[in-house]
């Protein structure tokens, strides 16, 4: 394929759509806790000084919106209006009503919960199989947000962004072609400090150094200032940044977020599905790089289509690998919810720092489990 770049970025949790996103699935927490069957499709806008959620929610359970709200922007860090919203001080606001019957009558006999098509990815250029400029960008702003909540420096504030380009040659990543790094700070550190010590304590602590070479661009706060920040500085909305959840603008994507979303929900119960089974492809060794796609109807169990793409890195055909996980998967919305253990309250966790590739408990969509059947399968 020759020489190409790739870029992915991410965001850290106090970026004002990932405000949003956490919102909506701590909201989704608090009620699966509660309630396993709960049904929930929240969407969250953050701007100056108010939180706003909107959406369906049908359960017998109560569980303190303003209090889940509020709580959140604490643990983020949001505790002073100059951050950019005041977690003690600011507006919550709620527009909550029951799912609608129409969609609860397919959905109640373990139908899908709407239409749509829904993508995995995994390719084995990390230990993670995830593609490498949007595993870095997650890891640099993970490390930001690490050394503000230790206190490592004081005056880091929660909104931050990273963005990746690598340069591949022959479809494998040779070197880091930039960094962008932008980090909310407080207004009266100097632009000096700040370069050299995100260059140390981040940068130089996450990125591989044999990737990095005498024309890699390396740029931090490009305006040269990020005081005012947080839903101050931009609104938020659940679901902005599909990309950053999942693999970087590398591959499709189906389109509907993740987050504020129970697992009866393909988009996001089948995503994970898509991912769990690509990287178990990936991992038995019959390809380097898969795309799944799923496909569903609302109120239909079974997959409208199951479509593999292997870009031409397979041992056997795309065909053959389809007929395969017919056999040794099953798509349907309840197999998928009892296969990944989905009912839990393990959701606020993936709003931040991707929603793939992040091999910690809860994560079940991660595990490695199908492989060795896979490759059997196969007769490789």
């Amino acid at each position: 394929m020759g020489r190409y770049f790739i870029t992915s970025e991410s965001v850290t949790e106090g970026h004002p759509d990932k405000i949003c996103d956490q919102v909506s699935d701590a909201v989704l927490d608090a009620i699966l806790e509660k309630d396993p069957f709960g049904r929930v499709a929240l969407e969250t806008l953050a701007t100056r000084g108010m939180i706003f959620v909107a959406g369906e929610i049908s359960t017998e359970c109560y569980v303190g919106l303003s209090d889940i709200v509020r709580s959140l922007l604490y643990e983020i860090g949001y505790t002073d209006t100059d951050m950019g919203i005041d977690a003690d001080t600011c507006a919550v606001i709620s527009a909550i009503q029951e799912q609608s019957k129409d969609i609860a009558m397919g959905v109640d006999i373990g139908g899908a919960g709407d239409q749509g098509m829904m993508y995995g990815y995994a390719v084995d250029e990390t230990p993670e199989l995830m593609p490498l400029p949007i595993t870095l960008a997650h890891r640099l702003v993970r490390r930001l947000s690490e050394i503000r909540k230790a206190n490592t420096v004081d005056y880091l504030h929660p909104d931050g962004k990273s963005q990746v380009t690598i340069e591949y040659d022959d479809s494998k990543p040779v070197r880091i072609d930039s960094i962008i790094l932008s980090a909310q700070h407080h207004v009266d550190v100097r632009n000096e400090k700040l370069h050299a010590d995100v260059k140390k304590l981040v940068i130089g602590e996450i990125v591989p150094k044999n990737l990095v070479d005498e024309k890699t661009k390396i740029l931090i706060n490009p305006t040269g200032r990020f005081v005012i920040g947080g839903p101050q500085g931009d609104s938020g909305v659940t679901g902005r940044k599909i990309m950053v959840d999942t693999y970087g603008g590398v591959g499709h994507h189906g389109g509907g977020c993740f987050s504020g979303k129970d697992p009866t929900k393909v988009d996001r119960s089948a995503s994970y599905m898509a991912r769990y089974v690509a990287k178990n492809i990936v991992a038995s060794g019959i390809c380097r790089k898969v795309e799944v796609s799923l496909s569903y109807a609302i109120g239909i169990a079974e997959p409208t289509a199951i479509t593999v793409n292997t870009f031409g890195t397979g041992t056997i055909t795309d065909d053959t690998i389809v007929q395969i996980l017919k056999k040794l998967f099953d798509f349907t919305p309840q197999s998928i919810i009892d296969k990944l253990k989905l009912r839990r309250p393990i959701y606020r966790r993936t709003a931040c720092y991707g929603h793939f590739g992040r091999e910690e408990e809860g994560f079940t969509w991660e595990i490695s489990d199908m492989a060795d059947a896979i490759k059997r399968e196969s007769g490789v």
